[in-house]
């Protein structure tokens, strides 16, 4: 497995770095909108941990969907 690590330059290091931490920024921004805390992706950093994460964000309550809406107030005009 190092053997591979070590066989990968810079470039696709740098490359792989940047397309990672846009995925952690996207997503937890994703979540934030969603009513959940951003830390949640740090779950999909590990293998199949991500999956059970992935699955439980689609399937659990969420916030902003699920809650009443609010009574709307009259117009006085």
């Amino acid at each position: 497995m190092t053997e591979t690590v070590i066989q990968l330059g810079f470039w696709e290091l740098l490359i792989g770095s940047i397309v990672t931490m846009y995925m952690l920024i996207a997503g937890g921004w994703v979540l934030a909108k969603a009513g959940r805390s951003p830390l949640w992706i740090l779950l999909l950093l590990f293998p199949y941990l991500n999956v059970l994460a992935v699955w439980a964000f689609a399937f659990i309550r969420w916030p902003f969907v699920d809650r009443a809406p609010s009574p709307t107030q009259p117009d006085e005009g």
